[in-house]
């Protein structure tokens, strides 16, 4: 009987116990408080102490830039992104694979390095063919550009 007893009183703690989550939850709500959620307090933590190796403002102006075409390679410690292949659906046979490095830390035009591949579809098989230099300069100043905006926006807001 004293068993029977002591598990009774085991399962009427567990069930309270149980409800003060439920209560400390009603609580908060008629208060008007959120409930607290933990993973998004560890993602905040994180993304406060997280810092990459290279120019913050560059790296965000060439992730933007090459946002056109998928990315197959990120690393924001290096600095690199390289897309994957892509297609203009206007010039279905002709195919670009852009890479970007962030040099520095610094926001410098020399701290950018844009690098491109191009090919074409000739009877089937993708050939290299030329990019050019004019093409490649573009796209450094589009991302020196943004880079040059999303500073001045920070420092002005």
């Amino acid at each position: 009987m004293a068993r029977v007893l002591n598990l009774g009183v085991a399962f009427m703690c567990a069930v309270s116990l149980t409800g003060c989550e439920w209560l400390k939850n009603d609580i908060n709500k008629t208060l008007g408080r959120a409930p607290v959620d933990r993973t998004a307090q560890a993602d905040l933590a994180a993304s406060q102490v997280t810092t990459i190796g290279v120019n913050a403002y560059l790296w965000r102006a060439a992730l933007e830039t090459l946002s056109f075409a998928p990315m197959a390679q990120v690393d924001s410690n290096g600095g690199v992104m390289v897309t994957d292949w892509y297609t203009n659906p206007a010039s279905p046979n002709e195919r670009v694979k852009v890479s970007a490095a962030i040099l520095d830390q610094d926001l410098r035009a020399d701290a950018l390095r844009v690098r491109a591949s191009r090919q074409v579809n000739q009877n089937g098989v993708w050939v290299e063919a030329p990019v050019s230099a004019a093409t490649v300069q573009r796209l450094e100043e589009i991302i020196l550009t943004k880079a040059r905006d999303l500073r001045q926006a920070a420092s002005a807001g």
